[in-house]
């Protein structure tokens, strides 16, 4: 007990260590860096694209800027809103000649990459010129370079391009050996999220959808790259499956690349095409920085309003925080658009999984009383599946990419009974006295009785039912016609609108036209972004306080702290689930 209280107050102390060096640094810095000019760019200006960072749907909030300081690069990641921003101003900025893709990986969904690839392709019309520069390509890179006028790989480099896969990670035997039994309930024959843990590989329905729908998003990027490179799907498809680009001579034989050549040849050319002397220095700018950057006339002043909400993440019971979509947060977020009256249309921007059950049914209330007095537009991005896909269902318009993946329309729930994990491995037994013979249900420490799993599984159904009732209503089916479609199968966005249970391809800006068209406002209205962000001295002190409260907990338990941590991910999987496959990443 000595040694947490000394952890304790060691941190109370670091805390107000760290406040004291901000206090400082703020004196000491704030007042040069507040008067800073706008950010300025030099003419023949090359807009340098990396994207090394993970890209979110929303730029996040940098800290500093809050205090009036500057940091350049400070942030975990990209926003695509800023990125897609940074690109359209780039085509009419008179001081930017082209854009330098230069990149190996990019961490971003489908959907995202889809929008970013689109804007490139629109950037081209200006007549400024894309090259592209690539050591090692992953497929997810070369898609985005694949609209490239000139494509640079080095001599000794390579690109990824065999096909698409999904890796399925189960952990029925790491269970089996900790002996944790975990006792699952769903409905759908494609409900695959509780496969990893009882099975040890992929059930023959997981594998029919994973195939699926990967076959389909893969088809499509095909077609499109064919179309950047002037090739067919046909030849493409050929050059993928027989894995014939192994090196930079295929790749240029097979014109995925125009060029073998180094970082210093594409820089060459790029001087160029702009008149630049070779010994003169090319002028980049990077993206941390353009993004500061404002055209003229960019911010409107219009007092009408389109809510653009950002639901990307898990779906989580309660207020969640800004890596996922807390269930009374977005309600609150969707009520604060629907009673502002300048609000005139709501777009509900998608991207997750799913998650639970319950908070997804409380968005969804909250859309359908928001639709009765303004037009609510869902866009989907990466994935919005089964919970994703529940907060999307009742909108009046889905817009879909095609590569996006949805569906999963389905609900499941965990209950981890680790009586076995206590008892064999902690030596630590359990005993239960209750008031009632339900008193303690559900609970980890004991199995479920026959009866509590009936009780159980009833509960599931019933949720399913609703589920899909709700879903028919809003596309307009019968529930029977829905369930054919619902089971918790995945499907891609060109399979979902087949069925009905999307209406449109396209991307946000396309959810957005519509919406202004449903309300009147085509060419009068600016976005109010949702849910409000919270200010960075919040966001710290919920951070520090949270993470106070781990480093004591690991203190004070020592070497039974990586128990601790496995029985608390044990216990967030209890409950009512509507959710995608765990960790289900398409590369």
């Amino acid at each position: 007990m000595l040694n947490f209280l000394k952890y304790v107050l060691a941190t109370i102390v670091g805390l107000l260590i760290f406040f004291f060096i901000s206090i400082l640094l703020l004196i000491g810095i704030a007042a040069s860096t507040a008067s800073k000019d706008e950010v300025k760019i030099a003419d023949s200006s090359v807009l340098e694209l990396k994207f090394d960072k993970p890209i979110s749907e929303r730029d996040p909030k940098d800290p500093f800027s809050e205090l009036g300081l500057s940091f350049g690069g400070f942030s975990s990641t990209d926003g695509l809103d800023q990125i897609k921003a940074s690109i359209r101003r780039a085509k009419n900025d008179d001081k930017i000649e082209g854009i330098f893709l230069n990149m190996t990986f990019v961490d971003a969904g489908m959907g995202k990459l889809e929008e970013i690839r689109k804007d490139l392709i629109d950037f081209k019309k200006s007549g400024k010129f894309i090259v592209s520069y690539t050591d090692l390509s992953t497929e997810k890179a070369y898609y985005l370079a694949s609209v490239a006028d000139k494509i640079y790989m080095n001599p000794m480099g390579t690109v990824e391009f065999n096909g698409m896969s999904s890796e399925l990670y189960f952990f029925k035997r790491l269970l089996d050996k900790l002996n944790i039994e975990a006792q699952i309930f769903k409905v759908g024959t494609y409900k695959s999220a509780v496969e990893p843990f009882f099975l040890e590989k992929a059930s023959e329905a997981n594998r029919e959808q994973l195939n699926s729908f990967l076959n389909s998003i893969n088809n499509y990027q095909l077609k499109q790259i064919a179309d950047s490179r002037g090739m067919t799907t046909e030849q493409l498809k050929e050059v993928q499956d027989n894995l014939l680009v192994r090196d930079p001579e295929d790749a240029k034989k097979y014109k995925l690349i125009t060029d073998i050549g180094y970082y210093d040849e594409a820089i060459s050319y790029m001087k160029e095409q702009m008149g630049i002397e070779e010994k003169e220095k090319l002028e980049m700018v990077q993206l941390s920085k353009y993004k500061k950057t404002r055209a003229d006339g960019e911010i409107s002043t219009s007092k009408n309003r389109i809510a653009l909400v950002y639901a990307e993440g898990d779906i989580v019971d309660g207020e969640g925080d800004e890596d996922n979509i807390g269930g009374r947060r977005f309600a609150d977020a969707i009520r604060d658009a629907r009673l502002d009256e300048n609000v005139k249309a709501v777009v509900l921007r998608i991207s997750s999984p799913g998650g639970s059950a319950l908070a997804s049914d409380v968005i969804w209330r909250e859309i359908q009383l928001t639709k009765k007095v303004k037009p609510v537009i869902a866009s989907m991005s990466d994935v919005a599946a089964s919970g994703g896909y529940y907060i999307a269902m009742g909108c009046d318009t889905i817009v879909a990419h095609p590569n996006t993946i949805t569906g999963s329309i389905g609900v499941f729930g965990i209950v981890p009974n680790i009586q076995g994990f206590m008892n064999d491995k902690l030596g630590i037994t359990v005993d239960h006295v209750n008031t009632g013979k339900f008193s303690d249900m559900p609970t980890l420490t004991r199995p479920m009785t026959a009866q509590e799993k009936e009780i159980m599984q009833h509960q599931i159904n019933q949720i399913y039912e609703v589920f899909t009732s709700k879903a028919a209503t809003g596309r307009n089916m019968t529930q029977d016609q829905l369930k054919e479609y619902a089971s918790g199968r995945v499907w891609s966005g060109i399979e979902a609108k087949e069925r009905n249970l999307v209406d449109m391809y396209g991307g946000l800006d396309e959810a957005l036209a519509i919406a202004a068209k449903k309300a009147g406002i085509e060419d009068d209205y600016r976005l109010k972004e949702l849910p409000a962000r919270k200010s960075f001295l919040d966001e710290f002190m919920s951070g520090m306080g949270s993470q106070a409260k781990e480093q004591a907990i690991k203190a004070e338990m020592g070497e039974l702290y990586p128990f601790y941590k496995l029985y608390k991910k044990a216990s967030t999987l209890k409950g009512i689930q509507a959710r995608m496959p765990y960790e289900l990443t398409v590369e």
